[in-house]
């Protein structure tokens, strides 16, 4: 059993939790808000982040949702996510660090922050300008994924991966924060309503981060 530190609304964690239910990996969830700087989250993980996975005896921690999901595709061999020759293996990888890191920073970064962490901590309002850009970003963004997926039947090619898993993760947070106008997103909108259908994804829509409140349409498969 593992014990797996995060919040509601971190898509890093998302993405884990999607790789470990695929692969049928149990796990125990710890709520931890990291923006609290708690000592005893530091000692788990110096970076102050989530998610943190903690063995059941404590002896092994793991921090950092790539390092995790690497160490789950070497030590589990069901369902394998990051597979097929070097090149494409090469390519899920890249397609990952785009949604970690450009995805991440132009969309899921600045809602979280206007719509959840302002509301949490700071008690003030969000910023409209910071709401516009990152919903204009969302939509070059799914532009691309939109010619992804025009072009192969999954995010990296013919089967789905962890970058798949990752998308999921962001576009999922994005859309429970008002971040994603699905309208002329057709490919995008058909894959993810495949994800959310999936058994492995639906516990992540039915959870709710308090204070913010999804669209109506946010939990279901057909939107």
């Amino acid at each position: 059993m593992w014990h797996l530190y995060q919040f509601p609304l971190c898509p890093f964690s998302r993405k884990l939790r999607f790789l470990m239910a695929e692969k049928g990996i149990v796990y125990e969830l710890v709520r931890e808000s990291p923006w609290e700087g708690r000592d005893e989250f530091l000692d788990l993980n110096p970076a102050g982040t989530t998610p943190v996975l903690v063995s059941d005896d404590g002896a092994t921690t793991l921090a950092d949702s790539q390092a995790i999901c690497e160490y789950f595709e070497e030590t589990v061999e069901q369902f394998p996510l990051i597979s097929g020759s070097a090149l494409a293996r090469a390519e899920v990888r890249r397609l990952v660090a785009w949604f970690d890191q450009v995805v991440f920073r132009d969309v899921v970064a600045p809602l979280l922050n206007e719509r959840m962490i302002k509301r949490i901590v700071a008690r003030a309002s969000p910023d409209a300008g910071a709401l516009r850009d990152a919903m204009r970003k969302a939509n070059t963004h799914m532009d691309y994924m939109d010619w992804l997926l025009d072009h192969r039947s999954w995010l990296a090619g013919g089967t789905m991966s962890l970058a798949d898993v990752a998308a999921a993760a962001h576009i999922s947070v994005a859309d429970y924060l008002g971040g994603i106008d699905w309208e002329g997103h057709k490919p995008t909108r058909r894959w993810y309503a495949g994800i959310k259908s999936r058994p492995s994804f639906r516990p992540l829509l039915a959870e709710r981060m308090e204070v913010v409140t999804p669209p109506k349409y946010y939990d279901q498969p057909d939107f």
